[in-house]
């Protein structure tokens, strides 16, 4: 049996826990991993990738948890192969790759309890090291852990099934009340990670339909909506959206930054960005406009790069450039259904961000 095998078995058992009796003491550290698991999915990822190991290796001390520690594993590569696949799946909380790749877990130096690594709150750095060293030290009491854990990311993928009412007032689809319900959406402070993806996902949803109608775009595709929590050095795409001509050449890239100004870092890296992929036109999409002191060398570079590289480096306001689009496109509630339903089965997402997306379809879009 495989990582995957095993992670499947147990989760279908893990419906119900009211059989499962462990020792008191490792409660309450069990009980602060599940509250944290959707602001600390690698944490979530990364144990339930040692448990499955530790019982189908009872050997292994997974407390080591790189091939490069005596006596060690790649508890990364194990992750990466069987369990985030399966956790996306079945639709549980999971990173892009790896837990892996959250920088606080993957330090090269084994998971006891002096570990230095941040990993999120103190509390949750003490719980992940006890959670990890009773799972070594009880191995009969892993698959119970495991449980118990995947029960609560269960719990949170059924909070996450949450209905926006349809549109119940088509009369109040105009490009005004879209543009403004998006920037409620996009400019609330959700204290919670996900709400920089949102104007991304609405640009991603209107490219949908410009690809089809527009025939600047016949014969192109999508690239991939890639997660938004993964950083630069792991995303290897060009930009948060891309569009690919039938041929497969890069035809366009948008990088979107929400309350961000343009400065010349930015702009450098986007330019290496150029370089690398080739696009023929890169947007930089923003709701702050460029830095005042670096405006002149920002124009500078914009230019120069068209001289040299032949890229059109478009540099927009991000609701503006929205707005336009919305001009361009035919039905204006299929670009609301597109956006509602990509917001609603959004895995990276938040239940506080669906909710709100409901509250303000139906004050813009209500009886």
């Amino acid at each position: 049996m495989n990582h995957r095998e095993k992670l499947l078995e147990i989760y279908e058992s893990s419906s119900s826990i009211s059989d499962i009796e462990i020792p008191i003491e490792i409660l309450p550290f069990l009980i602060v991993i599940g509250d944290n698991i959707e602001r600390q999915r690698g944490v979530f990822t990364v144990i339930i990738t040692l448990g499955i190991h530790k019982i189908l290796f009872p050997n292994q001390d997974i407390r080591y948890h790189q091939d490069n520690m005596t006596g060690g594993f790649s508890g990364r590569s194990v992750d990466t192969k069987y369990i985030t696949p399966t956790m996306k799946q079945l639709e549980l909380p999971s990173m892009s790759e790896s837990g892996w790749l959250t920088r606080s877990l993957e330090q090269p130096y084994p998971y006891l309890k002096e570990y230095n690594g941040k990993i999120g709150s103190v509390q949750v750095k003490e719980s992940f090291l006890e959670v990890v060293d009773f799972i070594q030290h009880n191995s009969e009491q892993t698959e119970n852990i495991l449980r118990i854990l995947l029960k609560r990311g269960i719990d949170l993928r059924e909070d996450n099934r949450v209905e926006v009412s349809p549109i119940e007032n088509p009369e109040k689809i105009t490009i005004e009340n879209i543009i403004g319900s998006l920037n409620e959406f996009f400019s609330e402070n959700y204290k919670i990670s996900g709400g920089s993806k949102l104007p991304v996902l609405s640009f991603y949803c209107i490219y949908q339909i410009l690809l089809r109608e527009m025939k600047r775009f016949d014969g192109c595709v999508l690239g991939e909506l890639g997660s938004h929590t993964s950083s630069d050095r792991t995303s290897k795409t060009s930009g948060d959206i891309e569009v690919f001509s039938g041929d497969g050449m890069l035809l366009e890239s948008l990088e979107i930054k929400f309350e961000i100004e343009i400065d010349n870092h930015i702009v450098n890296r986007v330019i290496e960005k150029i370089h690398k992929y080739n696009p023929k036109r890169y947007y930089i999409l923003t709701t702050l406009g460029i830095k005042e002191d670096d405006y002149s060398e920002v124009i500078s570079k914009v230019h120069k790069l068209k001289e040299i590289h032949g890229c059109q480096l478009i540099i927009n306001g991000l609701l503006p450039t929205l707005k336009y689009y919305l001009r361009l496109i035919e039905n204006l509630e299929e670009f609301l259904s597109i956006f509602t339903d990509s917001v609603v089965s959004d895995k990276e997402l938040k239940v506080i961000h669906k909710i709100r997306w409901s509250e303000i379809s139906q004050k813009y879009f209500g009886e």
